[in-house]
């Protein structure tokens, strides 16, 4: 039997932001000393920031180095030939105690071109919400490029963009090109590409400790934007317990919500990863004769090679990933 036949967790990997607060702390038990703790990367490929495996007996390797070693037992047959050693996502939770920069990413072939990377399309579930939180999705009205140009160049650029109030369980999904931005007072969990490249359009005119503005990308991003208005990326998903219930299927990822008041025994016979990600509740997830606790703000990989697991849990929600 082969040491990676068991439910992998990793360190997590806490970004500060200038934008960011203490939820990840307080509401996900995250540690650390960080005052604005923007992000946690749970799972990520990303050079620089790989992930660092936090149980069993692959403690202190890193993803790298599982992909190295196990290839297709890690992702699966198909997923190795596509993307060989680098795994295909990135899972973060996401703290706004500010409002994010208005911004978008690049698709595969801008990405490809300009960053050697993969493009960015992504997800959002909202973990919990402020009162009269909102995201930006979109354009609230049809936009030209001169218009936006006009509307940016003007600091009026949000005059012409949707803003949706949200609450916990609302979910969404970013397509490349689309300009997003998360408000001030929402954490979420965030499945996407792994990629970390973002064109940065406007950042409400914030100045960091020394006085200096981010970076803007608006050369790169003018190219990159999908002017479409289009009003399909609120995702309305079932909720039926102890089923999982799709919520986004797209070439990227796939992933459904699971509500657990029950033990789930699972087969995995579709020759890819899983990635449970714990938004509510706590679980206890068994391969192999290894179990593994999972409590709210906690991933958990099973590798391929896993094809039957348990799942037991008096009160969980999880969101099930898979490519």
């Amino acid at each position: 039997m082969s040491d990676l036949l068991y439910p992998i967790k990793f360190e997590p990997i806490l970004k500060d932001k200038i934008w960011g607060g203490q939820k990840l702390k307080t509401l996900l038990n995250k540690t650390s000393n960080l005052p604005n703790i923007g992000e946690s990367w749970e799972i990520s490929d990303v050079e620089g920031d790989t992930s660092i495996v936090s149980n069993g007996s692959l403690k202190g390797q890193s993803l790298k180095d599982l992909l190295n070693t196990y290839k297709e037992d890690l992702l699966g047959n198909q997923n190795y030939r596509i993307f060989k050693n680098k795994f295909p996502l990135l899972i973060k939770f996401i703290d706004a105690k500010e409002d994010l920069s208005i911004q978008l990413h690049p698709n595969d072939q801008l990405a490809a071109e300009r960053h050697n990377s993969f493009g960015k399309t992504e997800m959002w579930y909202v973990m919990q919400a402020d009162k009269d939180a909102n995201l930006i999705v979109g354009f609230n009205q049809k936009v030209t490029p001169e218009s936006y140009l006009e509307h940016l160049n003007n600091k009026s650029l949000t005059k012409i963009l949707n803003f949706d109030k949200v609450k916990t369980g609302d979910t969404y999904f970013i397509e490349v090109g689309r300009v997003h931005a998360i408000g001030a007072g929402v954490m979420l969990a965030e499945i996407q590409q792994t990629s970390d490249v973002t064109y940065r359009v406007y950042d409400w005119d914030r100045v960091d400790d020394d006085g200096n503005e981010r970076e803007l990308h608006n050369d790169l991003a003018i190219d990159a934007i999908d002017f479409d208005m289009k009003d399909d990326f609120r995702v309305s998903y079932e909720k039926e317990q102890n089923k999982s219930n799709q919520m986004v299927s797209c070439p990227y990822f796939t992933t459904s919500y699971l509500k657990l008041n029950e033990t789930a025994k699972k087969i995995n016979s579709r020759d890819t990863f899983l990635i449970y990600i714990c938004v509510e509740g706590s679980a206890t997830i068994t391969a192999n004769t290894v179990s593994v606790s999972l409590s709210k703000g906690e991933t958990v990989l099973l590798p391929a090679s896993i094809s039957q697991f348990e799942i037991g849990t008096e009160n969980a929600t999880l969101l099930e990933v898979y490519v």
